[in-house]
C-alpha cells in the first residue's frame, strides 16, 4: 500500500540548513533533518512509522489533506511525501496476529515428526508471496 501524505518543512531557526517536519494528517508526527534530503527521508520513516502503528492497533488512518488547502508562514514549506507501507511493514512490523490453520491429519504428522515450526513456515511462504508480487 503507497500513500502520500502533505508534510510541512519549517528551516531551523538557527540557518543551518536543517528542517523541522511535521504532518498536518497525522497528531504528534515530527521529525527534523541536517538538510533538506535528511529531512525528507526523516519525514517519509517517522510518516511511515505512525501510519504502520495506527494500523497495527486496528485504527483507521487519516485522510490526505489537499495539497492546496495547507497554509504555511513565511520560509516554509508543503511537499507531498510517499510512503510505500508494504516495504516499511516488512522492515519495521513488530505486531504478530495469532492465526488458526487447519492442515491434514498426515500433514500435521509429518511435521511434527520433523520439528517443524508451523509459525515459521508459513510467515516465510507469505514473505515470499509478498516479495514476487
Amino acid at each position: 500500500m503507497k500513500l502520500i501524505y502533505p508534510a510541512v518543512f519549517k528551516p531551523f531557526s538557527d540557518g543551518s540548513g536543517g528542517f523541522v517536519v511535521e504532518f498536518p494528517d497525522l497528531p504528534g508526527c515530527v521529525t527534523e533533518g541536517k538538510d533538506l534530503e535528511e529531512a525528507i527521508e526523516m519525514g517519509i520513516d517517522a510518516a511511515s512509522g505512525w501510519v504502520l502503528g495506527e494500523l497495527e492497533d486496528g485504527e483507521k488512518i487519516p485522510e490526505a489533506s489537499d495539497y492546496k488547502e495547507i497554509t504555511v508562514s513565511e520560509n516554509q514549506m508543503v511537499n507531498m511525501l510517499l510512503l510505500d507501507l508494504d516495504a516499511y511493514a516488512e522492515k519495521y512490523g513488530e505486531k504478530a496476529v495469532r492465526k488458526n490453520l487447519t492442515i491434514p491429519a498426515w500433514l500435521n504428522t509429518f511435521a511434527e515428526k520433523n520439528n517443524i515450526n508451523f509459525s515459521k513456515i508459513l510467515q516465510d511462504a507469505l514473505l515470499t508471496m509478498a516479495q514476487t508480487k
